[in-house]
């Protein structure tokens, strides 16, 4: 049974914990400075065969860490945004042309700490489909889709171990297969696994599994 719209609203709530601090898989002192607050996108859009996750791959500069990496739309937070969903549709627009007035946000998601020490806040939207993406070169070399249900399925992801080079410390890493050329890992797959278990497609105990 594919869920609906209202369904993942309600998941989303009710998976949110607001007293819970930010999802951080890493050793405790990796990061001293307090982190940058930045918010993604996470678009969803419905098809005849089911959700699909609107991604992108991003641009590759030197001094950008995550440069070539698959992730969603989004940024660090402006001090000009009202509130933490507008970053995220800001972002989502200067990058890949989607605009605020067309998505529909869903909820959202518990806040994550990644390894470049931002305080990331996922927020999940619906947009119409189709839709004329755009990807902005500077910071987007290609938008794609993937299923829900193939995200869903545990023989398609799997997690392994990584060095921190800061602290000779290790951490498991999640990476989803290749699907058509793009290799979802790392701080982008573990947001989408929090998704995927916000709505009850996959569970806590199997995230590194």
């Amino acid at each position: 049974m594919q869920l609906t719209q209202t369904q993942i609203a309600q998941r989303l709530a009710n998976a949110l914990d607001p007293s819970l601090p930010p999802e951080n898989p890493y050793p405790q002192g990796l990061q001293t400075a307090p982190p940058t607050p930045a918010a993604v996108l996470i678009p969803l859009f419905c098809t005849e065969q089911g959700w699909h996750v609107l991604l992108i791959r991003r641009s590759l500069h030197p001094q950008d860490r995550h440069g070539g990496q698959v992730a969603f739309p989004g940024g660090r937070c402006d001090p000009n945004d009202p509130d933490i969903e507008n970053a995220a549709l800001r972002e989502a627009h200067e990058e890949v042309g989607l605009r605020p007035q067309d998505i529909q946000i869903l909820g959202r998601l518990r806040d994550m700490l990644t390894i470049t020490n931002y305080r990331v806040t996922p927020i999940v939207g619906v947009m119409p489909w189709p839709y004329d993406v755009r990807p902005q070169p500077e910071e987007v070399s290609r938008i794609f889709s993937i299923p829900l249900v193939w995200l869903a399925d545990p023989t398609n992801r799997y997690a392994q171990v990584r060095q921190i080079q800061q602290q000779g410390n290790s951490i498991p890493v999640i990476y989803f297969s290749d699907y058509a050329g793009e290799m979802l890992w790392g701080a982008s797959a573990r947001m989408m696994v929090l998704l995927l278990e916000a709505l009850g497609l996959a569970t806590p105990e199997r995230r590194y599994a």
